[in-house]
């Protein structure tokens, strides 16, 4: 009756040791690969040129803002990393120099 506990469990094939162990690794690795070349390398690169942009205004430049304001640069304060921007004549305002999107070419 209980016949089938006494017989002997079927015993699994030897995996292929370290060599298996690679090959079942590589696809993560291939993955890990391709999403540091597709996505993060080339957003580093555009964070970057953002912040060299940011650090080169000058007093003078028209920007946007990332709030699509555009405006002229008419002051930079360094040391509180906010820039007064010119509205209109005689219209300052003050904003963070994160809030800077672009330079806009004339």
């Amino acid at each position: 009756m209980f016949n089938y506990l006494l017989q002997a469990a079927p015993v699994p094939p030897e995996s292929g040791g370290a060599m298996g162990a690679l090959t079942s690794l590589l696809p993560i690795v291939a993955v890990i690969v391709i999403f540091y070349f597709m996505i993060m390398r080339p957003q580093q690169k555009k964070q970057k040129e953002i912040a060299a942009m940011r650090d080169n205004l000058k007093k003078g430049d028209y920007i946007m803002t990332t709030g699509g304001l555009k405006a002229k640069v008419a002051e930079i304060k360094n040391e509180q990393n906010e820039v007064v921007l010119e509205l209109q004549d005689g219209v300052k305002a003050t904003f963070d120099k994160a809030a800077i999107m672009e330079v806009i070419k004339k």
